[in-house]
């Protein structure tokens, strides 16, 4: 039995929007996303208040989040929608 299919895994990884740390606590990953930082997240980031006539930016916390994810691919020498061309 010749293994047709090859599916790829891929990783897919995004940050959640930077907040006050503070509020950052209940900062959820979208649907379908695993959190990977606890607490209140990573301080890498800036977020900008518009007070009157200035912007200012504040060090902000955000959270990592990734999602696995399938790929459907044909092992190499096979092609098309079920892999069964060679």
């Amino acid at each position: 039995q010749v293994k047709k299919k090859c599916d790829q895994k891929l990783l897919i990884r995004m940050k959640t929007k930077c907040v006050p740390c503070s509020l950052n606590l209940d900062t959820q990953c979208p649907a379908g996303y695993t959190k990977i930082t606890n607490g209140t997240g990573t301080p890498d980031c800036r977020y900008y208040l518009e007070i009157k006539a200035h912007t200012l930016s504040f060090p902000g916390c955000r959270h990592r989040c990734v999602k696995e994810f399938e790929q459907p691919e044909c092992c190499q020498g096979h092609w098309g929608p079920d892999c069964m061309g060679k």
